[in-house]
C-alpha cells in the first residue's frame, strides 16, 4: 500500500488504518469516530487526505479543455476561485466529482477522488490529445493536503498563517505560509462545517499537522470524514454517484452548465432531462424511538408494495442528531417530503421517512 507522508506521525498518535483506494489510511485514533465527530461539530478536527489526487492544466487552451471535460462553467472563475465540477462520460454518467480551482488566466488545478485517481488521469490524458495548447500535470505524488475542518478552523488556521486568510471567500483561494511551509489555503471542505483545505509540497505535511495539533485541533480519520459527509449530504463516489448515474439522478443538476456550447455529456444530459425522471437521491430519518442504523445496500420498501422501491447509498447513526439517517436512491413516486417507508436491515424492517437535504450544515 501507499503511504501519506504523515504515516508515522498518525502511528505516533495510535491510529487504526484501513486500505482505502490502495492507501494506508488512519480510520480512526484512539478517541474513536464519535470523539472525532463532535470535535469537529464543536471545535475544530483535521483529516489528512494526501491520498486524494492533483492535476494541474495549464497552457493558452486550458480554459478550453476544461470547460469541454467538465460539466460546470470554468469560463465563471476569476484567479483565486475554486469550483465544484463533474466529469461525465458521453452517456451523461459521472466518471468523477472534482474541484477546479483557476490560479490564473490559463492555468487551472483540480483535486480528484483517490478510488478515481489513475482512472481519471488517464481519461484526461486522452482528451488533452484535442487540444494541443493545452499540458497536463499530474501533481498527486508531490502534493499533501490536509483539511482544517470546525466552528474553530478558520481561527485556528488564521493563527498560524503569515497573511489573514480569514477575508478569504467560501470557494476561494490564496497562498499563504504554516510553519515556514508554503501552500494554498482553500475555503473548502467535506463536513459541512466552515474551514480550509490546505494543499502543501508533499514533505511540508508533518510540520504543518504538529502546528494545527499545538493549537488544539484534534485529529479525525475516515470513519469520522465519512459521518460528517453524510450528515452534510454531500455524495461519495461509487455510492452517490458512479458512471451509471447521471448528475440528474444525483441532485446534481446545479453543477451542470447545458449553456455551454459543447461538454462531454451534455447531449445526453439535454435529452434525459425532457425524460421522465424514474429516481431521485433523497434523505431518510429512522423513526423517533427506533434504533436502527441504515447501511450501504439496505432496500427501502414501501409498505403497500412487495419489491423495493429503493436503495440505501450511504448510511450511519448520526452522533450529531442523535439518528439514524441515510442517503438513498428511490423510485420518484416515493421522494415526497415526509413519505413514510421502511428499510430492511439484516431481515428486519424499520420505519422512515423521506426528510430534507442536508441533514446537518452549519451555515456554509
Amino acid at each position: 500500500m501507499k503511504s501519506t507522508a504523515l504515516i508515522e506521525t498518525h502511528r505516533a498518535l495510535g491510529a487504526r488504518f484501513v486500505d482505502y483506494a490502495g492507501w494506508e489510511m488512519p480510520v480512526q485514533y484512539s478517541s474513536g469516530p464519535v470523539a472525532e465527530v463532535k470535535a469537529c461539530r464543536s471545535a475544530v478536527g483535521i483529516f489528512d487526505v494526501s491520498h486524494m489526487g492533483t492535476v494541474r492544466v495549464s497552457g493558452p487552451e486550458a480554459l478550453d479543455f476544461i470547460q469541454y471535460v467538465t460539466s460546470n462553467d470554468a469560463s465563471r472563475l476569476v484567479p483565486g476561485q475554486a469550483q465544484y465540477s463533474l466529469l461525465l462520460n458521453g452517456a451523461g454518467g459521472v466518471v468523477d466529482d472534482i474541484i477546479v480551482y483557476r490560479v490564473a488566466t490559463q492555468e487551472f488545478f483540480a483535486v480528484i477522488n483517490a478510488g478515481c485517481k489513475d482512472k481519471d488521469v488517464a481519461w484526461l490524458r486522452t482528451h488533452i490529445r484535442s487540444f494541443p495548447g493545452a499540458t497536463l500535470v499530474d501533481e498527486s505524488d508531490a502534493t499533501s493536503i490536509i483539511a482544517v475542518q470546525g466552528p474553530s478552523a478558520v481561527s485556528l488556521v488564521s493563527s498560524l498563517t503569515a497573511g489573514a486568510v480569514d477575508s478569504i471567500k467560501r470557494f476561494h483561494f490564496a497562498s499563504t505560509r504554516v510553519s515556514g511551509v508554503s501552500l494554498v489555503a482553500a475555503h473548502t471542505g467535506y463536513t459541512g462545517e466552515d474551514g480550509f483545505e490546505l494543499i502543501m509540497p508533499w514533505d511540508g505535511a508533518p510540520s504543518v499537522w504538529s502546528a494545527l495539533i499545538a493549537g488544539g485541533a484534534s485529529p479525525c480519520g475516515l470513519a469520522s470524514r465519512d459521518v460528517l459527509r453524510i450528515e452534510a449530504a454531500y455524495p461519495l463516489y461509487g455510492h452517490e454517484i458512479n458512471e451509471d448515474i447521471s448528475p440528474l439522478g444525483a441532485g446534481l443538476q446545479w453543477a451542470v452548465k447545458t449553456s455551454k456550447k459543447d461538454f462531454i455529456g451534455r447531449n445526453a444530459l439535454v435529452e434525459r432531462a425532457q425524460s421522465v425522471t424514474r429516481e431521485k437521491l433523497v434523505g431518510l430519518v429512522v423513526a423517533s424511538g427506533a434504533r436502527a442504523i441504515p447501511r450501504e445496500r439496505c432496500p427501502v420498501y414501501a409498505s403497500t408494495i412487495e419489491d423495493p422501491v429503493g436503495i440505501v447509498t450511504s448510511g450511519t447513526l448520526s452522533p450529531t442528531l442523535g439518528i439514524g439517517v441515510a442517503l438513498a436512491r428511490v423510485g420518484a413516486g416515493w421522494a415526497t417530503m415526509g413519505q413514510a417507508l421502511e428499510i430492511d436491515i439484516r431481515g428486519k424492517r424499520s420505519p422512515v421517512e423521506v426528510a430534507p437535504l442536508p441533514f446537518y450544515r452549519n451555515g456554509v
